[in-house]
């Protein structure tokens, strides 16, 4: 493992130094601030985003070669963040990190339902052993954004918390080389939800009322693509949990999928003290194991457990944990579709 975490610190090194050169060929670029959608506290809503030199999107039509679509995804990965700014809203500030990312925590004010929180930079700050961008006349443009953010609102009754790969989104995340195919080599129009992950999500959010998160172990990176992919087939908007994949001394590897999920699963109760939650997954990524421990840390909040079966065949794992699920008294609907969980939560939830 030491060497591993070597490795990871020479690979960051050298990461390092090519931003830089980068840097220098910076001269006068307008610095952009990407939004995704935040969350809410009790108290606070939380603001998420990251401050790049520029937004690399394209418009894709649904009939263009495999290969247009894998140049246009790339694209999505190479990245210029700006580290080291200093982002406010609300009279709240805060640096962007070394990879461009930021969270800013504003008062909530009592306010519920889909909000939006226009937010800016200061100034830079300089990175440790960071060279600055050479902005045109020595001060870096203003950046703002619209930061959109989700609030339950008292009305809520349940949260809701799912899984995006082969659960919502069809993607074959069970094998790998399929999953790398589909992942990279397609685009919004040629990605596709299930169906019935449409019904049930709507269902479960009672027209908006209660809160969907989705978590995942994409990257950032993937999060306006997935936004758009969500909104061409009519699937609840929420906020997303997915992975920052950057490597930096302090954090010198990414977490694992499951450490990433079980800790967004608990920053996600923990900011909903009031709500128990719907779980909902596949058997193919260990969803189930990572479930069942959720449902041990957080005793009383977990109401349901859905999981889509990929394939017929269940692994030993997975009926150990559904078992243990069921033993707690949470229901756990299993099967290649999500029509159980329909029909029992009927017109409702």
């Amino acid at each position: 493992m030491k060497m591993v975490g070597y490795l990871a610190r020479f690979v960051h090194r050298i990461e390092g130094l090519f931003d830089r050169r980068q840097r220098r060929r910076q001269t006068g670029a307008q610095p952009v601030i990407e939004p995704y959608i935040g969350y809410a506290t009790p108290e606070e809503i939380v603001l998420r985003g990251r401050v790049l030199t520029a937004l690399r999107r394209s418009e894709p039509r649904p009939d263009q070669h495999w290969f247009t679509n894998f140049r246009q995804m790339l694209r999505l990965f190479l990245t210029d963040e700006v580290s080291g700014v200093s982002i406010r809203a609300r009279g709240c500030r805060v640096a962007s990190d070394e990879e461009g990312y930021f969270t800013l925590s504003v008062p909530r004010d009592g306010v519920s339902g889909w909000v939006e929180v226009k937010v800016e930079h200061l100034d830079e700050v300089p990175a440790p052993g960071g060279l600055p961008y050479a902005w045109e006349d020595g001060e870096m443009p203003v950046a703002e954004a619209v930061m959109p953010a989700f609030a339950p609102g008292t009305d809520a009754e349940i949260g809701v918390i799912s899984d995006v790969d082969d659960t919502m989104l069809q993607t074959g995340a069970w094998s790998r080389i399929r999953l790398v195919w589909t992942s990279l080599m397609g685009n919004i129009h040629t990605r596709h939800i299930f169906p019935d992950a449409v019904e049930l999500i709507s269902r479960l959010s009672a027209g908006g009322r209660n809160p969907v998160f989705y978590v995942s172990s994409s990257p950032w990176n993937l999060h306006d693509f997935l936004e758009r992919v969500f909104a061409r087939h009519n699937l609840v908007r929420g906020p997303m949990f997915l992975r920052d994949f950057g490597l930096n001394d302090k954090r010198p590897l990414a977490s694992s999928h499951s450490d990433h999920k079980s800790h967004a699963i608990d920053t996600i109760l923990a900011a909903n003290p009031g709500l128990p939650f719907v779980l909902i997954g596949d058997t193919g990524q260990f969803d189930s194991e990572i479930y069942a421990a959720a449902a041990r840390r957080h005793k009383g909040r977990i109401q349901r457990v859905i999981l889509r079966a990929p394939r017929r065949k269940r692994d030993a794992a997975t009926e150990v944990n559904v078992r243990t699920l069921r033993q707690k008294g949470i229901p756990v609907h299993v099967g290649p579709d999500f029509s159980e969980a329909i029909e029992v939560l009927g017109g409702g939830r």
